[in-house]
């Protein structure tokens, strides 16, 4: 009972806007306190605070910043628009494409909305396209952050569960590659269906050789980090390091990073990094206290054996979509934590598909109604498009994330890398 206080708690007080991270500590000490644990309380926070890969907050976070600033993270849409340009559909396609290029250096599916809000749909509204196609790219194209390394959500499961941060990375490339192309297939018979919904645009007077040679620096960064920790020859904090210190080259070299912008991105890493230690701090206090409770090993073994597995992640989903009314990603990832990770043994399955398969499922319910975050930001962003229109335009690509979700639940195997 104490550990379903302490979980009651915790979104409670998420729900009156207090802090996560303050949320979180408060529910843990009480729990710990009341059960008499807290003296269990410091050697995991110490254990976090010492990994290696805890350095990976604020590499990932100056070059998401670094990256943005010096325009590499938004040059993979430019490109796609100008090579795509005389497709129909082409722009919405760019936009998906510039979500995961963004993805792929900021880490944040939440800021990825937010810029390629401003980026990619106004061209798609000039050029005639139908708002709930526009906005619905960009906030399905924007989840792609979730799964692509350096996703922040896999370094802090990685983080927490005590999983290899490399092996997440890699574990993350191919369910994100297969919602890339569900994308790319919704939007395809979105088109086709109704050829108005997308009306070709004025072509553009940059030729593809052009736009391909501006972008080359995104795919350059992005091979380095997946190539050197797919073969070994670097470990997560130093293919980051090296991008972040090939991105501050670029940007200099080209004259895309003012001394200015420097100042603006490490200040914001700063605060930022501030920020998810100390709700990693608070994660692992709660996540202490949850052990001592068994309650997630105890509802793990029941859902095991009495519901299928697709019915275990229905659930676990609609669990997620109630959690996203009153808290951000990270918590919801904390939250359902223990209890992901206890049916992934129960089942006899290891802790990269448990985070792969929960922050799917976290990825989904940023972008479902009633209140849908990404779709918020989206519109909050963009101010033309209502929520309600970017809502009923995500309902048509829902069907094939969904298809991926399953695929994992029925083919573990597709959460891993040859």
């Amino acid at each position: 009972m104490a550990g379903l206080a302490a979980m009651a708690a915790a979104v409670l007080l998420t729900a009156l806007r207090m802090p996560v991270a303050l949320a979180l500590m408060l529910a843990a000490g009480a729990g710990l306190a009341w059960s008499g644990s807290l003296d269990r309380a410091w050697p995991p926070v110490a254990a976090l605070l010492s990994a290696p890969d805890l350095l990976l907050v604020p590499l990932v976070l100056m070059l998401g910043n670094t990256a943005f600033y010096a325009g590499f993270a938004t040059r993979v849409h430019d490109a796609a628009a100008v090579i795509l340009q005389e497709r129909r559909g082409g722009l919405a396609l760019a936009a998906i494409g510039g979500c995961a290029g963004f993805a792929a250096t900021s880490g944040s599916s939440l800021g990825c909305a937010a810029t390629m809000s401003r980026i990619a749909i106004p061209p798609m509204l000039r050029a005639g396209h139908d708002p709930g196609l526009a906005g619905a790219s960009v906030a399905m194209g924007s989840t792609l952050g979730a799964l692509l390394p350096p996703s922040m959500l896999l370094i802090v499961w990685g983080l927490l569960s005590g999983t290899p941060v490399g092996a997440m990375f890699l574990a993350g490339l191919l369910p994100a590659l297969l919602s890339l192309a569900g994308m790319v297939a919704v939007v395809l018979w979105w088109v086709w269906r109704d050829p108005q919904a997308a009306p070709l645009p004025q072509p553009l007077a940059i030729t593809p050789t052009a736009a391909l040679r501006a972008v080359w620096p995104a795919p350059v960064l992005f091979a380095i980090l997946v190539g050197g920790i797919h073969y070994g020859s670097l470990t997560p904090v130093a293919a980051v390091a090296i991008c972040l210190a090939l991105t501050l080259a670029f940007g200099l070299v080209q004259h895309r990073l003012t001394p200015e912008a420097l100042w603006l991105a490490l200040r914001e890493t700063l605060e930022q990094t501030a920020r998810i230690v100390l709700l990693l701090i608070a994660a692992r206090l709660f996540l202490s206290f949850l052990d001592t409770t068994g309650i997630p090993a105890s509802l793990a073994d029941w859902a095991a054996e009495s519901l299928p597995r697709l019915a275990v992640l229905a659930l676990l989903g609609l669990t997620c979509m109630a959690l996203g009314l009153v808290a951000e990603p990270v918590a919801m990832l904390v939250l359902l934590m223990p209890f992901v990770l206890a049916l992934a043994e129960s089942w006899g399955l290891d802790a990269v598909w448990a985070g792969i398969v929960l922050v799917k499922l976290v990825e989904i319910a940023l972008i479902l109604p009633p209140y849908g975050l990404i779709v918020t930001v989206v519109a909050t962003a963009i101010r033309t498009i209502p929520s309600g229109t970017i809502l009923a335009g995500v309902a048509r690509f829902l069907f094939a994330d969904l298809l991926v979700l399953a695929a994992l639940a029925l083919f573990p195997a597709l959460a891993s890398w040859p």
